[in-house]
């Protein structure tokens, strides 16, 4: 079991998470955040923004540039190594 502080779970069904926690993950009071089970435990965490979602996706999208421009320098190198694929 992880260390951490005990909290007490109020009637209805309210905790409080540590202000030292709320600090670090930049958590403030009316924020939103999603709760979901993992591995069997309780996760609470930050929703992803737009803005953080968006950059993941620009991320990828320019990973898959330099990847495809990578195999189109390695499909040429080939061409000019082996030549022609023979017509069978």
């Amino acid at each position: 079991m992880g260390s951490g502080e005990r909290r007490k779970i109020g009637k209805r069904g309210q905790v409080t998470i540590p202000k030292e926690l709320r600090e670090r993950f930049g958590i403030k009071g009316g924020d939103d955040v999603v709760i979901h089970e993992e591995a069997g435990k309780i996760v609470i965490e930050r929703p992803v923004t737009r803005e953080e979602l968006a950059e993941g996706y620009r991320r990828s999208a320019q990973r898959t540039s330099e990847l495809a421009d990578e195999l189109a320098g390695v499909s040429t190198e080939a061409d000019e190594q082996l030549g022609d694929a023979p017509e069978w």
